[in-house]
């Protein structure tokens, strides 16, 4: 029975995937690594054998303050400047080589269709694709489809570690909920068009999400030193007491 690790959307939340893989590095050996938006990050650095205390040290750079740089454009093209987003991509992609499974997960357009992108076809660009927060960046187009955020149908995919044939997954789930009303009632309705992937059932899972409240959606888009430390600490303290197989 092969097993994956499963990593969610969550924007500047993604900084507790990389305290869970802290402590669970040493304890757990996944054949397979998925993840989507943030955690599409998160997951091609782990998919890398990155070093968990390098890892950490990726979402404590200033740099990633840029992320969330407002720009003035079309509305379609999202309120926030893309580049710095692909910049850090491109670096991400270009110090760590994948030598596990790896899954990346984007949305494609108009169809509200979740796609599973499979590594070695996974570039840069399928990686900005997955972060592509609508309404918040560009969309992304990849052979000649439009591809969105990752998250938009599920923060967590479970279904798509299953899909790569995984039948024992462990989530790390840094979004279990929308942190604002208007944006959960946004999703809501685009999961209820879109009708969001589920895990077959008997797959066996264990996820990992905040036992404590991460902060508002101001916290998950603008990168702070201070609370990236704080959710660091949090997902290496929860994935310290979470039991394994």
């Amino acid at each position: 029975m092969k097993t994956a690790l499963a990593l969610s959307a969550g924007g500047m939340f993604g900084a507790y995937q990389a305290g869970a893989w802290r402590a669970l590095a040493g304890r757990f050996d996944p054949e397979i690594v998925v993840g989507a938006s943030a955690g599409a990050l998160n997951a091609w650095a782990i998919a890398s054998d990155a070093d968990p205390q390098a890892l950490a040290g990726e979402w404590l750079a200033p740099e990633l303050a840029q992320l969330a740089r407002w720009r003035l454009q079309a509305p379609w093209r999202g309120v926030f400047d893309a580049s710095p987003l692909a910049e850090l991509i491109q670096s991400l992609t270009s110090r760590y080589t994948p030598h596990r499974e790896l899954g990346i997960v984007a949305v494609e357009l108009p169809r509200l269709r979740p796609r599973l992108f499979r590594y070695p076809e996974i570039g840069w660009r399928h990686l900005a694709a997955s972060c592509a927060v609508l309404f918040g960046y560009e969309q992304v187009r990849i052979g000649g489809a439009w591809y969105t955020d990752g998250g938009l149908l599920g923060a967590l995919p479970l279904w798509a570690a299953a899909e790569m044939g995984a039948g024992r997954v462990l989530g790390i789930n840094a979004l279990p909920f929308m942190p604002s009303r208007a944006v959960r009632w946004g999703v809501r309705v685009i999961r209820a068009l879109g009708r969001p992937p589920q895990p077959p059932p008997g797959m066996e899972t264990r996820v990992i999400s905040p036992s404590r409240p991460m902060g508002p959606l101001r916290d998950a888009l603008f990168w702070r030193r201070e609370a990236v430390e704080r959710w660091i600490a949090l997902g290496e303290e929860d994935a310290r007491v979470t039991p394994l197989w």
